[in-house]
């Protein structure tokens, strides 16, 4: 196990490790560690591929099962996602490929949303309410110019019924169809655990990642050069080998160790 005391940032993922489930979630832990590193004057982030809901119901949604984070301390893909698109493309129309919360943000930015006869960008999240027409839209409008940029590239994330399938395989189908690459903003992309560092004024080796899947939370702590420690309570089983730095059984479990 690595020496936890050394460490000044805590990131944390949600889905997996604080909670199962995006209606009616189900709390895997969390409250312990939390008052660990706060008693200890550490610092955390949770650091989220969350490309469905605001940064205030993420918020919502822990405190109500007794989990302290506050709205600062929160950074989601969805709102990642809006403030790169705003960016790099101001004032830009774009076509939604996702759900109300991920619209939301995009909106709060001063991004217009368009239908689908012509847009600037595609931004695509994860839509549980996925259509063909909204596809084929997506598809059309990208290979007409729009850019796509994604909320992430993940395959799967923790629903409470277990693993379910995310963005990333709706991005690779407007890939394909559009025959060009999208940008994904969350992890794992080092610009979530970068903003996270900056943000705390943390260096790499005073951070640590803690999340429950290894082609994210691992490979981005990994190709950002932080330590990381794999939960069992998520994607990750035990079972396959990990570049994690190491494996535990739940969050609380790091209580003891900081």
């Amino acid at each position: 196990m690595i020496d936890l005391s050394r460490k000044k940032l805590f990131l944390f993922d949600l889905d997996g490790v604080f909670l199962k489930g995006k209606e009616d979630p189900v709390k895997i832990g969390g409250t312990r560690v939390l008052e660990r590193i706060r008693s200890q004057g550490k610092m955390l982030r949770v650091i989220t591929n969350n490309s469905t809901d605001t940064v205030q119901t993420v918020q919502r949604r822990l405190s109500a099962q007794g989990i302290a984070v506050e709205r600062g301390e929160i950074l989601t893909s969805a709102r990642m996602t809006a403030e790169y698109i705003a960016e790099r493309y101001p004032g830009a129309t774009y076509f939604l490929v996702g759900e109300p919360g991920f619209g939301a943000e995009l909106d709060s930015v001063g991004l217009k949303r368009t239908r689908g006869k012509k847009a600037d960008v595609v931004a695509i999240g994860l839509d549980r309410g996925l259509t063909y027409w909204k596809l084929d839209r997506a598809v059309l409008l990208a290979r007409g110019g729009a850019h796509i940029v994604a909320n992430h590239s993940a395959m799967l994330y923790m629903s409470r019924r277990g693993p379910a399938i995310t963005v990333g395989p709706i991005l690779r189908a407007v890939e394909s169809g559009a025959g060009k690459k999208g940008f994904a903003v969350g992890k794992p992309s080092p610009l979530m655990f970068e903003v996270a560092m900056e943000q705390a004024g943390c260096t790499k080796r005073e951070t640590v990642m803690i999340g429950d899947q290894e082609d994210t939370d691992v490979e981005g702590a990994t190709r950002t050069g932080i330590d990381s420690i794999l939960v069992r309570t998520g994607v990750y089983d035990g079972k396959a080998r990990t570049k994690a730095t190491a494996v535990i059984g739940s969050v609380d479990e790091l209580a003891d160790l900081i």
